[in-house]
């Protein structure tokens, strides 16, 4: 339970991590380039496990992956491969270590045509945040016609780990899709409001 009276999402009263991540930045509207792509890959390597699990290790696996700027992490060798399986700091899977490799490197060929992972993302939605509105927690879907749609393409890159649940999971955490709960208090009136700002802020 949490100490002061907000409303959440059930699932943030699991701990602290997990409060101070969706109050901060779970369904929040993301534009900033490196962290689209931390989160993607972070995203991937949570599959079979807790994201819980990923906000406790956060820290060290962001160390471990240079900041997870994409060009040092395409550039990783069979070396640097066998130093991250070694790091008890990260998820040491080899499958999802290589696919963090895989995808900076398709990360480049997706650039090259779209000219950023942002503008990829926001071209689904003309640029506006998806509000989910959802009464229950229970209600949310685990995938869209949407993020069907971008797994297809991100395989076509030659994306790993970016079935359908896990990019529509990615687009929950970007805030391309705003699923809080109707109830809470970062759900569908906060995001109306801040799009409203944003949309004035662009008109003066």
């Amino acid at each position: 339970m949490t100490n002061d009276e907000t409303i959440r999402c059930p699932w943030a009263n699991a701990d602290p991590l997990s409060r101070e991540y969706h109050d901060a930045e779970w369904g929040a509207p993301c534009h900033d380039e490196r962290r689209l792509f931390k989160m993607l890959i972070l995203e991937g390597k949570q599959a079979g496990l807790s994201w819980r699990g990923i906000l406790r290790k956060m820290d060290t696996l962001c160390a471990a992956f240079d900041g997870f700027d994409p060009q040092k992490i395409a550039a990783y060798d069979e070396a640097k491969v066998a130093e991250l399986l070694q790091d008890p700091g990260i998820i040491r899977n080899r499958l999802k270590v290589n696919a963090a490799i895989t995808n900076a490197r398709a990360y480049f060929k997706l650039c090259e045509q779209y000219g950023s992972l942002d503008s990829y993302l926001w071209s689904f939605t003309g640029g506006r945040q998806v509000v989910g509105n959802w009464e229950t927690q229970e209600l949310m879907p685990a995938t869209s016609p949407m993020s069907d749609e971008i797994s297809r393409e991100l395989k076509r890159f030659g994306f790993k780990f970016v079935g359908s649940t896990i990019v529509y999971s990615y687009l929950q955490a970007v805030g391309v899709v705003n699923d809080h709960i109707a109830a809470c208090a970062f759900g569908k009136g906060a995001a109306l409001a801040a799009t409203a700002k944003a949309e004035s802020a662009t008109a003066k």
